[in-house]
């Protein structure tokens, strides 16, 4: 599995590259502040829901949660069921909330 930070996270989403951003943070976090056009999935939620996500197995998956620990363990499964392409966001959405987006809360 990949890791990209914030800032390569936004620079890679700049270029024409469209992949799916799935957040596995839980619902109560999002009031934190989100990435345009991301997939909610909490991360307990992810095995009962893999098959909404089968057609994007040999495409590009961004992962992200709160620092990027709990987005690393999801993208490491997800690698185990066959996703071919995962990146996890390093620095999670407080990597996020500091290097690009300071209107964003950290917590």
């Amino acid at each position: 599995m990949k890791n990209m930070t914030a800032t390569e996270l936004r620079d890679y989403l700049a270029t024409d590259v469209d992949p799916l951003l799935i957040d596995v943070r839980e619902s109560h976090e999002l009031a934190n502040g989100t990435i345009n056009g991301i997939t909610h999935i909490p991360m307990n939620t992810l095995p009962a829901r893999l098959n909404e996500l089968e057609k994007y197995k040999n495409q590009t998956i961004v992962v992200i949660c709160r620092a990027g620990q709990r987005s690393a363990q999801v993208g490491q499964y997800m690698e185990q069921m066959g996703f071919r392409d995962v990146i996890n966001l390093a620095s999670g959405m407080n990597g996020w909330a500091t290097d690009v987006d300071p209107s964003m809360k950290v917590y």
